[in-house]
């Protein structure tokens, strides 16, 4: 079978395409697209920024993505915009000649949004797929580039031209359409490596009873990485970014059950509902372009010492329901990290949904990652505090980190100090001296085990802090 999807209105066929090769090397080297650069090939900078559409509720919705670690059958059944589909006629509304900039080109070109020019595209994609009101379009200008980098020019100018041009009229036509009829599964081959994209749920167990050592890709956000920093190759490789019934959001009375495949950016609203802090957490999931590709159960499954979910869901107390081709288990989230690397995941299983309950009256919660810059960066260490307090006194407590162990862990010494006692700053007290106990994190570039030691108890003394009135601030960064 073939990867199939639209470019600027043509249909597009790609026969035996390389499981691994990326959107990026694509258009530059086989479609001679060169305005989409490459800065970093780790869905970092933002240079290679491009417009991805899905038939969506009758319509298209589009997404700013990272091209450079995006796999090309991950493009079958969906629309790309790249900055040259912007010169031609129709792409805000006004008939132009090619090559003709949309206003907000012209303004960018006028009030010098640019000097090198290298990341310019990258900024123009994600601040036109604001204009068109791609997903994230409501967020800040700030917000919405923190996922691309300047190294020259400063970034007033850009988020000027952001602000003055706010729309562009997008007529997608019959585009969903469109989209609808290139929309199922595809498989291929290229060179002994194979590749699926199955659009069910069904499908993928049983292609994972038949295929069990098949590298599952969601958003590529990290295994675009081992291609592209560690060279590795993938054998059979399983799309699941596309799968309709991972991709709900269920919210319930007591609970909200988030499927596997609901991407970061779909997932903070539900998350900042359940509480404040969990939305910030969301909002700090690396840049726009990541949030836009990476999903919950890809952080979850990825299983990362420091990825900033887990511990957040695990203080919550989150269950995890996985399945296979035989049937669904649900465990708790905390027991499905084993240790660095290895997860509780049978041959043939995936994840497919958590659920999250809802803190209740009674919760205390707290909620912070610190990191060495405060947007698109990854935690040195992120904590979380859920505590419930009735009549004064501590009566359960959950606390988990990530970035202090070999996996996202609950802090047991901590927890049992909390529980029974006043809530009171000496019990705080006793908390952060069990703390210390608790892990015995490493020293890395993102801080050394001392710091980390002291930041864990910090966040939890902010807690206290804060419940008592005192301002805290969200600019929790290291700047050491």
């Amino acid at each position: 079978m073939s990867v199939t999807f639209i470019l600027d209105g043509e249909t597009v066929t790609l026969e035996q395409v390389d499981p691994t090769l990326t959107v990026l090397d694509h258009l530059r080297y086989r479609m001679r697209r060169t305005g989409t650069k490459e800065g970093c090939a780790e869905g970092d900078c933002g240079a290679c920024t491009v417009l991805v559409g899905e038939s969506a509720e009758g319509g298209v919705r589009w997404r700013a993505v990272n091209a450079c670690i995006m796999f090309l059958p991950m493009l079958h059944g969906k629309a790309l915009m790249t900055v040259e589909s912007l010169g031609g006629p129709g792409t805000d509304g006004n008939a132009r000649g090619e090559g003709t900039p949309t206003a907000l080109q012209a303004r960018m070109a006028e009030n010098g949004s640019s000097q090198c020019g290298f990341c310019t595209p990258g900024f123009v994609m994600s601040l036109h797929g604001r204009a068109i009101g791609a997903v994230g379009a409501d967020l800040p200008v700030e917000d919405l580039i923190a996922g691309n980098l300047c190294r020259c020019t400063g970034y007033g100018p850009i988020i000027e031209a952001g602000e003055q041009v706010r729309r562009i009229a997008q007529d997608d036509g019959d585009l969903a359409a469109r989209l609808e009829g290139i929309a199922g599964s595809a498989s291929g081959e290229d060179d002994g490596r194979c590749w699926f994209a199955p659009r069910s749920s069904d499908e993928l167990a049983q292609l994972l009873a038949e295929r069990p050592d098949a590298t599952l890709v969601a958003g590529a956000t990290d295994v675009g990485l081992w291609v592209t920093k560690g060279l590795k190759t993938l054998p059979d490789v399983i799309f699941v970014g596309d799968i309709p019934d991972l991709q709900g959001i269920e919210e319930t009375g007591d609970a909200l059950v988030i499927g596997a495949g609901v991407r970061h950016a779909d997932a903070h609203g539900p998350m900042a509902a359940l509480h404040p802090d969990a939305g910030e957490i969301w909002r700090r999931f690396a840049g726009l372009q990541v949030r836009n590709a990476g999903t919950v159960g890809g952080n979850i499954a990825n299983g990362s010492p420091i990825g900033d979910g887990p511990p957040v869901l695990i203080a919550l107390g989150a269950t995890l329901t996985l399945r296979s081709a035989g049937g669904r288990r649900t465990i708790p989230l905390e027991d499905f990290f084993i240790d660095y690397g290895k997860q509780d995941l049978r041959p043939g299983e995936f994840v497919e949904s958590v659920r999250v309950p809802r803190p209740s009256p009674a919760s205390v919660i707290h909620i912070a990652k610190l990191s060495r810059r405060f947007d698109s960066d990854i935690s040195a260490v992120c904590g979380a505090f859920h505590l419930t307090v009735e009549d004064g006194t501590i009566t359960a407590a959950r606390v988990a980190f990530g970035g202090m162990a070999a996996t996202p862990r609950r802090a047991s010494g901590c927890e049992a100090a909390l529980v029974g006692q006043p809530f009171a700053e000496a019990a705080i007290d006793a908390a952060c001296e069990a703390l210390a106990g608790d892990f015995s994190p490493l020293t890395d570039v993102r801080g050394s085990a001392a710091y980390r030691r002291n930041a864990a108890a910090a966040i939890l003394r902010r807690l206290w802090l804060r419940e008592q009135g005192h301002a805290i601030s969200v600019l929790e960064m290291d700047h050491g």
